[in-house]
């Protein structure tokens, strides 16, 4: 990959450009490769906080992923599409998407090792092929490039904001609109580090994150919503959403530690995928239905809907 600095991004710290240019590597990751001669200016090495100039010359060459321990499983996927570029699972509820401390095995990752022969290298020996994620608890759809191509075109769709993600969410309380648009800064939580948070004060590092909801469906002390993302960072929907005062139902790291409605983890599912075929150019979309898991848990609230209008008619 080769990069011409021009006058929009002279003065930014070589490290800082190839963050944005590519990010689904790591500000660590690029450090590395910086550090390991992966990466030169004008075909020298250079600090990762030099201070790029007009015209320089930036080519990144990342390596061949080496040998893990991380091993292909054979674990059912369900395959929404899939090509010689990408692939579309729907992630089921409980299912980690890649590996990380504590989860090097069960993960996505490692059923797409056993399915697929290949896996874009981009994103390095833990995430190949991984451009864009689920929380654990959250199901639904997502893409996964299987070609360089497909990587750097969907990647760079991400950082462009035109690939449409659309969500089902289940909070608590009931909101007063019908539809809304949140746009609060989001940064990792000052003391607990698991943790993403709305971040207020301008001497904590924060990232702008934008987040529509509508909605669909209103309960007794609950609200079904359609949530379409601008942004896609750590947690977002689940901070934006319990710092508006509506947490998701089940989401026992932001939201109410009781009356979860039987869920384990978050009622959040990416119903709707939609982006620029990165070979062929047209725009694809691609639906899912709800979970059976969490159908139950709306017939439920339905059902007592029901039986309260039928007491009512009794009386």
């Amino acid at each position: 990959m080769e990069y011409f600095i021009t006058d929009q991004d002279k003065h930014k710290r070589l490290d800082r450009f190839l963050s944005d240019m590519l990010p689904d590597l790591s500000r660590s990751f690029i450090k590395k490769l910086i550090e390991n001669d992966n990466i030169k200016v004008n075909d020298a090495h250079l600090k990762p906080s030099y201070l790029l100039k007009i015209d320089d010359h930036i080519r990144v060459e990342i390596p061949e992923p080496k040998k893990t321990e991380i091993g292909a499983e054979n674990i059912p996927l369900d395959i929404v599409y899939e090509d010689a570029d990408l692939i579309v699972i729907n992630k089921p509820r409980h299912m980690v998407v890649h590996p990380a401390a504590g989860n090097y095995s069960g993960t996505l990752v490692n059923a797409l090792l056993y399915h697929c022969k290949d896996l874009s290298p981009i994103g390095g020996v833990e995430r190949p092929g991984i451009v864009h994620r689920l929380d654990k608890d959250t199901s639904g759809l997502l893409v996964v490039a299987k070609s360089e191509l497909a990587h750097k075109s969907l990647s760079g769709q991400i950082k462009e904001r035109s690939i449409k993600r659309l969500y089902f969410a289940l909070v608590h309380g009931n909101l007063p609109l019908d539809c809304g648009t949140i746009e609060a800064p989001i940064g990792r939580h000052p003391v607990n580090r698991k943790k993403m948070e709305v971040i207020r004060q301008s001497n904590l590092k924060s990232r702008e994150a934008r987040t529509h909801y509508k909605v669909l469906q209103r309960y007794k002390g609950f609200t079904l919503l359609e949530v379409k993302l601008d942004t896609g960072r750590t947690h977002q929907i689940r901070v934006h959403l319990n710092n508006l005062g509506y947490p998701l139902v089940g989401d026992l790291t932001y939201g109410k530690k009781k009356e979860s409605l039987g869920l384990n983890g978050q009622f959040l599912h990416a119903k709707e995928l939609g982006f620029y075929h990165p070979r062929k150019g047209e725009f694809v979309e691609f639906k899912s239905e709800l979970p059976e898991e969490l159908k139950d848990v709306l017939e439920g609230l339905e059902d007592n809907v029901r039986g309260e209008e039928a007491e009512k008619g009794r009386g």
